[in-house]
């Protein structure tokens, strides 16, 4: 999933870049009045680059801090089974 969320995030990044380019190069030959509006495809384009970017770094954090959850969960488990074991032996004898 990693690679898939890399890979989106340049494709936005590109196609944001590459929607500004064809945008300002058709407003030089036609017009900038007419094709001003489709600087609002490569806005799209770049909030979705920003966007998807915030998550990605947001859910690396979430993923992290689970899994330091779960290691502290292991951890305490094992000390309350070994203190248990120790339990029994005692009663065994």
């Amino acid at each position: 999933m990693k690679l898939y969320n890399k890979i989106m995030s340049f494709f936005w990044l590109s196609f944001g870049i590459a929607i500004v380019g064809y945008v300002t190069f058709k407003g030089m030959n036609q017009g900038f009045s007419r094709w001003k509006i489709y600087y609002v495809f490569a806005l799209v384009a770049f909030a979705m680059f920003i966007i998807k970017r915030w998550m990605m770094n947001r859910m690396e954090k979430h993923q992290n801090y689970l899994a330091s959850l779960d290691k502290a969960e292991t951890d305490s488990i094992k000390k309350v089974g070994d203190s248990l074991d120790k339990k029994e032996e005692v009663k065994e004898v």
